[in-house]
């Protein structure tokens, strides 16, 4: 299956093309469109060769798994596995609460080429693991999960990756929705070898009121790979998101987002930083919009990135679209190179050049991973980036680092 193929389909012909009834998904990709080189989103991602490949499509199907542990494992679209846990209940089955509004084209593919979805509903307060595997060749991967979290409902989710595919795109993403006074905790731990799966994640996450929802993203890659996310926020919500992204080689990764107060009171905070070598090339294209209703709105986003040498590129692109007066908000963007003052200061204390690079690296990072709660998912993150960064572990380093991020940036060009 060729993606881009899709655009020359009207509503039935798509429904037909997939044996789908959902009429409003087909009729909101036909005015979205499936994004291509041209698309702003999509501008400084390599989206040409994901909708151009011809791929075998895998969707999920209503197949058996095992109940056992804390894990939820997914192999290939499909759940082998789910935690035995009296707190929250699993089905494999249609749906059709789709975010009629979101702005990107492939969230509604993903959806109307799944005809089944996991649904994962949280019942009492949890937590969880999702592990995703993939072993195919030259496939389209796509499979949606969907959780729901009942009322004055707190969940913590920790989500990993195990990928052996080649030359395949995984095509996923969340629906999320959170009841009034529900909480959730979301963290994703990521690291892509030259040659993974292209992993594009589209996501809708929608809170209600006094609903809190705490995300991290941690990508630490060589490969090309996407988040893109449309939070909606209603009355008295909380949304904090962070990411931390390292790039190498000439793979093109970040993050695309939307979030929208839709209501009075409501928060968002999110923070990117961005550590970039070689000719890589880290994406963060992220709209804040704050809408009539939205009264007392506080909404803050900023973007740091750190370029290791000349031939790293950053496209940091925050923005505002705001509808009212009544309201804080501001955005702002850094990128710069590590500071020569800061080098030579710490080399003035017997620190070697390469260890000294080292530790302002390390104090930029931490500043990401101490959001986390959970202090032994923390460790996890602290490892991996060591180990996407230098190759192997030093965590007495990344311990004798922190709050060091004033150090890290020799200059600044920030708009608020």
């Amino acid at each position: 299956m060729k993606l881009e193929l899709l655009n020359a389909l009207d509503s039935n012909a798509l429904l037909k093309e997939f044996n789908s009834n959902k009429l409003k998904v087909a009729d909101a990709l036909t005015r979205v469109k499936i994004p291509n080189k041209k698309s702003e989103k999509y501008r400084y991602f390599d989206i040409t060769n994901v909708v151009q490949s011809d791929l075998e499509l895998i969707t999920t199907e209503n197949i058996d798994y095992k109940e056992y542990g804390s894990k939820f494992v997914i192999e290939d679209a499909n759940l082998i596995q789910a935690p035995q846990n009296s707190n929250l209940t699993v089905e494999i089955k249609a749906f059709s609460d789709v975010d009629l509004e979101h702005f990107d084209g492939l969230y509604f593919t993903s959806h109307l080429m799944a005809k089944n979805v996991i649904v994962i509903r949280v019942t009492s307060d949890t937590n969880f693991e999702i592990v995703h595997k993939f072993t195919k060749q030259k496939a389209l991967i796509n499979y949606r999960v969907v959780i729901l979290v009942d009322t004055n409902t707190h969940l913590k989710v920790y989500e990993t990756f195990d990928d052996a595919s080649k030359q395949s795109v995984a095509l996923s993403g969340y629906d999320i929705f959170l009841s009034r006074d529900a909480t959730i905790e979301f963290i994703k731990n990521q690291t892509l070898n030259s040659g993974s799966i292209v992993p594009i994640f589209v996501s809708s996450y929608k809170l209600d009121s006094n609903a809190n929802f705490k995300l991290g993203t941690f990508d630490f890659t060589n490969s090309n790979m996407l988040n893109i996310f449309r939070a909606r926020l209603h009355k008295y919500t909380n949304f904090d998101a962070t990411h931390l992204l390292y790039t190498n080689k000439e793979c093109k990764a970040g993050t695309v987002s939307e979030i929208v107060h839709l209501e009075e009171s409501a928060k968002s905070n999110q923070n990117a930083k961005n550590i970039l070598n070689d000719k890589s090339r880290g994406i963060f294209d992220a709209l804040i919009k704050v809408t009539n209703g939205g009264k007392g709105t506080i909404a803050h986003q900023n973007s740091k990135a750190v370029l290791l040498n000349s031939g790293a590129y950053m496209a940091s692109k925050p923005q505002l679209e705001i509808y009212i007066d009544d309201l804080e908000a501001s955005h702002g963007s850094t990128t710069g190179q590590l500071d020569k003052k800061a080098l030579f200061y710490l080399r003035s204390r017997g620190i070697s050049e390469v260890e000294a690079k080292k530790m302002l690296i390390l104090a930029f990072a931490n500043e990401a991973i101490a959001t986390i709660s959970d202090e032994k998912i923390a460790n996890h993150i602290y490892i991996d980036f060591e180990k996407a960064y230098y190759g192997n572990a030093e965590l007495d380093c990344i311990k004798s680092c922190h709050s060091c991020e004033d150090m890290v940036l020799g200059s600044e060009d920030e708009n608020n």
